[in-house]
């Protein structure tokens, strides 16, 4: 069985087939999905959704594209998004300068409010980082914080030490599917079991051999299995591995999602 730790099932590329697509994660093992909010209002519709099935959980956070669009009100108004009960974690939320949508110093900002408002909520951070380690890194290590994950990890080994000394996990998508991804791919056969989880991000991101097409949560089981190829062991391995894991990110799930 798998957890799907980052998707994005509540946005409009599913509108058509929805429930459809929840219909063929189930059918392959996929026993629960988290729903990633990337702003305010997304963060609300995330929650939404996952009221209306048992096996979805939700995240609240603004992403470092929309920084510039939220202030601090904003941000504690979605902190009381986050005591609804299907909420288990605070994201994506981090810092990305490869496409900078949002202002460095705004970005800097915002990822800071957000580790805040996480730590103070006990929730786990799901973080985005792009061309941004040693600034990401250098905020965490300035307030304290739950922990959480580096989802789409497409780092270095020294990046994913430094996550994992910190209290994180480290997400792989489809992305270690991919055949120019082969520093990642050496990056995956290295992690500690115990710090792995698995996730889709999708609509984003389709693993081989779907690659080009929408992603959906029941492509999960192509991210673990390459992980399994990777390391020389079985599939199934990979998948208890992530769940236990993804129980242990996201505490609240503990609750919901029985052994």
């Amino acid at each position: 069985m798998f957890i799907d730790t980052h998707t994005h099932l509540h946005h409009p590329e599913f509108d058509a087939d929805r429930d459809a697509v929840l219909e063929r994660a189930r059918s392959a093992g996929v026993e629960t999905c988290l729903a990633i909010g990337t702003d305010v209002a997304d963060s609300q519709r995330a929650v939404e959704f996952a009221g209306k099935h048992p096996d979805v959980f939700a995240s609240v956070g603004v992403h470092p594209h929309e920084a510039a669009k939220v202030d601090t009100a904003e941000l504690e108004g979605l902190a009381r998004v986050a005591a609804s009960g299907r909420v288990v974690a605070w994201g994506e939320t981090g810092l990305d300068y490869y496409y900078e949508h949002s202002p460095k110093d705004m970005q800097r900002e915002r990822f800071s409010d957000q580790i805040r408002i996480a730590g103070q909520l006990g929730l786990p951070l799901i973080i985005h980082t792009r061309d941004a380690w040693d600034d990401t890194f250098c905020i965490l290590d300035e307030q304290s914080h739950c922990g959480g994950v580096f989802h789409c990890f497409t780092g270095e080994h020294e990046h994913a030490e430094a996550a994992i000394s910190r209290g994180f996990f480290v997400s792989f998508s489809g992305i270690v599917t991919f055949s120019k991804a082969q520093a990642l791919q050496a990056v995956a056969a290295r992690v500690p079991l115990d710090r792995v989880l698995i996730e889709t991000d999708c609509p984003f991101l389709a693993p081989v051999p779907n690659r080009g097409k929408r992603n959906e949560p029941a492509f999960v089981s192509l991210v673990a299995a390459k992980l399994a190829e990777l390391r020389g062991i079985p599939v199934e391995e990979i998948a208890r591995w992530s769940r236990e894991n993804a129980r242990r990110c996201f505490p609240r799930l503990v609750h919901f999602v029985p052994n």
